[in-house]
């Protein structure tokens, strides 16, 4: 059983673009981002979880801190979005 010429170099030919059409970094900066929010949203949660565990501050009040929190990080804290308006 031969295998033609042509057939060989065709089967290179679509390997080699299968390889060049998926970048290997593709999914690198929004990994990060992904993982900044995440520390974010967590950083939110904690303080709010610290303000209700006071009992200086009313239920409203630690939801704003949570809120102020996650606006700080948006508004020039970790992450690089911008809020959609």
């Amino acid at each position: 059983m031969r295998i033609s010429l042509g057939k060989v170099a065709a089967a290179l030919a679509a390997v080699v673009m299968l390889l060049n059409a998926v970048p290997a970094s593709a999914q690198t900066q929004g990994m990060e981002r992904r993982d900044e929010r995440r520390n974010v949203r967590q950083g939110a949660r904690a303080a709010k979880q610290a303000c209700k565990a006071g009992d200086e501050k009313t239920r409203p009040e630690c939801r704003q801190m949570k809120r102020s929190a996650k606006q700080h990080a948006r508004h020039g804290g970790t992450t690089s979005e911008h809020p959609a308006q």
